[in-house]
């Protein structure tokens, strides 16, 4: 009788979803309810944990909850810790949950809110929940090994090398672009500024508090934790209203620029209980709570979806960025779908703290499923705006115009209305002085998301609102750089241990600090020329980001396919070797037309040279003729990136296709470098022989 319940209950589930897809993909004309788009995401994440990713953890890993874990085995009181399953899943989600699922559907909704979900639902369930629950488990099954390794390791050294030295780059990039995210949200905001720069000691109590004073207490301390945090973002409104102390966190992009670079360094070289782990814990109560708030005013609300299905910037011509549906939408989204990130967090810290092989599945594809829920929301928030005003805020001044009256015109030309007094009262309704060319998609983000708050818990509070909005967003993406640049010095580490074993040991301390200081230099470079980028850097890196982050989740599929292969698991691949599939398809196109398009809006050469053009006729005015040699440069150095991205992708999956080739020929191939099974002593009900 349960069984035929339950039977009921999934096909009830599976209907109501198959319902709300429909909905939302084939209405025309009429608006829609935010609720369609929910009940379609919560329906098919549902039946996809239940019924997929169970089925991948029985039947495609076998995952074995007697097996002794990494973080058992070699536990070191620093970077390998059995942490509870709550604390891990935490500091999973919270590493994993940077801008992505924030801006990436925030920016795609210039194609119009269908496009941009279908991919996020599609993709989630069928690429990145899967990408991320097989990466972390061959990763605990290698003695945590970073994904550039392993590569090394089951591959080859031709595509081995090739994936290691192309992550390590492409990691550098995308926690640029997560600095750089971060900072254009806390500049001149003395409120977000403070209260991200609390949660830094208060996280390092949390850590004090449960390995040295009341051990194993996570409830209490996370009781005291979020607390603490909430105190922190009432004490940041108070010191935003403060005459004095908002002064002392009132900054211009480049000093918050070298705060985070100090702050990623201190990050990736102390021990991860003091500092990572406590904060991406109690970071995620602030993320999860404000999106399960938001989703409840959303039941609440029933708002409806202003932006139309499709929009006319499909063909390429959008304000906001340059660039067809097909593929710029896939690369903008990014991590709302799959990330290569997260392949390096999974192949990274989290396999060092999981305690047992049980905990993949939530932990894996759940953690992923929760990040695209997290972008569902800011489609939602960015969609219920009225068009013009979601235009008006995030269409850059070189495209609309300096003036709010020559904006106001260019918007209304495209058929969408806005006036100059509406978004006039809009930024005095935020506590802003203007809501014109607020580009990158945050403060889009934040109205959507203040609006919404306000219009289901008080209006009056609307500037509030969008002040813990602009928080909300910094800290989310914050958690995100740390925990990166600390797998940035893990895969380092492995590069250099190929040629000094000493230094491929994690905890040994002169290797930790030149490690560090070489990763945090790096993205340094690439934040602090974003940071001086007089549109925003935004335009210049976000298109990089989004491709380098595909092709490294590419680079993870390549990895696991071969390894499925090589297990004896051929009539498996397909579960990683189709989602690998679409997405080389869609990053060389993206790739392609970034290097070689004539489109100053889309292409990286044709938009240097234009500038060169403009450089030395002389029209360019004095403040961007400033910049202009740095820019020049860097849009030549992200096509030359591009490209070697490209060729990195391309050896790799030659080499994997080689590999299987050879196994499935009983040729000799690089044997298995999983670790021998040992029983776990932290298995309810071992016995010891």
């Amino acid at each position: 009788m349960n069984k035929n319940l339950k039977i009921i209950g999934w096909f009830a589930v599976a209907l109501i979803g198959a319902y709300a897809l429909a909905g939302i993909a084939l209405n025309r004309g009429e608006s829609i309810n935010a609720l369609w788009i929910i009940s379609a995401a919560v329906c098919v994440y549902a039946i996809a944990y239940r019924f997929y990713a169970a089925w991948i953890a029985a039947k495609v890993l076998v995952i074995d909850q007697t097996r002794a874990t990494p973080a058992e085995r070699l536990d070191n009181g620093r970077d390998f810790i059995p942490t509870n399953k709550w604390i891990v899943f935490g500091h999973h989600f919270a590493a994993i949950a940077g801008p992505g699922p924030l801006i990436g559907p925030t920016l795609a909704a210039q194609f119009g809110y269908l496009p941009g979900t279908l991919w996020i639902l599609i993709g989630a369930v069928l690429g990145g929940a899967v990408q991320d629950m097989v990466t972390l488990f061959f990763s605990i099954r290698r003695n945590g090994r970073s994904l550039g390794q392993m590569a090394r390791d089951e591959i080859g050294a031709v595509g081995g090398t090739a994936a290691l030295v192309g992550t390590f780059l492409i990691m550098i990039i995308l926690i640029a672009v997560l600095g750089l995210v971060v900072v254009n949200a806390m500049k001149h905001s003395p409120w977000a500024t403070s209260t991200v720069a609390a949660t830094i000691p208060i996280a390092m109590f949390v850590g004090i508090y449960m390995r040295n004073i009341r051990p194993g207490r996570v409830l209490e301390a996370s009781i005291i934790g979020v607390a603490l945090l909430l105190l922190s973002v009432w004490g940041g409104g108070w010191i935003n209203q403060h005459e004095t102390l908002r002064n002392l966190f009132d900054h211009d992009g480049l000093p918050l620029a070298y705060a985070i670079i100090v702050y990623g360094f201190a990050a990736a070289v102390l021990p991860v209980w003091l500092l990572l782990a406590p904060r991406d814990y109690l970071s995620t109560f602030v993320k999860l709570g404000t999106i399960f708030l938001l989703a409840i005013a959303i039941v609440i609300l029933r708002p409806e979806i202003h932006m139309p299905a499709v929009t006319q910037f499909v063909d390429g011509t959008g304000p906001i960025f340059g660039g067809k549906l097909f593929p710029f939408v896939f690369i903008t989204i990014a991590c709302g779908a799959i990330s290569g990130f997260h392949a390096l967090i999974a192949s990274g810290t989290t396999p060092k703290l999981l305690m047992n092989e049980r905990d993949i599945r939530m932990i894996g594809y759940g953690g992923m499923l929760l990040e695209s829920f997290v972008a569902i929301m800011a489609m939602i928030a960015a969609t219920v705006l009225e068009p013009g005003i979601f235009f008006a805020i995030n269409s850059p001044a070189g495209v609309v115009g300096k003036e709010a009256i020559d904006a106001v015109a260019k918007i209304n030309s495209w058929g969408f209305a806005v006036t100059v007094e509406q978004m006039q009262q809009l930024a005095s309704d935020m506590g802003e002085s203007t809501l014109f060319a607020r580009t990158g998609g945050a403060p889009s983000l934040a109205v959507g998301m203040a609006s919404i708050f306000g219009s289901a818990f008080g209006k009056h509070l609307l500037a509030l609102w969008y002040h813990f909005a602009i928080m909300f967003e910094a800290i989310f993406i914050l958690t995100t750089l740390d925990a990166g640049t600390r797998v940035g010095r893990f895969m380092l580490q492995d590069m250099l241990g190929n040629f000094n074993k000493k230094l491929g040991e994690t905890s040994y301390m002169p290797s930790v600090v030149l490690t560090s200081s070489l990763v945090v230099a790096g993205w340094g470079y690439f934040l602090y020329i974003g940071v001086i980028d007089p549109n925003g850097g935004v335009n210049i890196l976000w298109p990089l980001f989004g491709i380098a982050n595909q092709m490294l989740a590419a680079i993870a599929l390549c990895v696991a396919t071969g390894i499925l292969v090589k297990s004896g698991k051929l009539k498996y691949a397909w579960v990683t070797g189709l989602p690998l599939l679409w997405l080389v398809i869609v990053t060389t196109t993206a790739a392609y037309e970034k290097i070689f398009s004539a489109d100053i809006r889309v292409g990286f050469l044709a938009a240097a040279d234009d500038m060169a053009t403009k450089l030395y006729s002389g029209v360019l005015p004095p403040e961007k003729a400033a910049v202009a040699p740095q820019l020049i440069f860097n849009q030549h150095l992200d096509a030359y990136l591009t490209l070697f991205f490209v060729v990195v992708l391309w050896v790799v999956i030659v080499d994997m296709l080689r590999l299987c080739a050879r196994y499935l020929m009983g040729k000799s191939v690089h044997k298995l470098s999983e670790v021998p099974h040992e029983p776990s002593r932290l298995v309810e009900g071992w016995v010891r022989d």
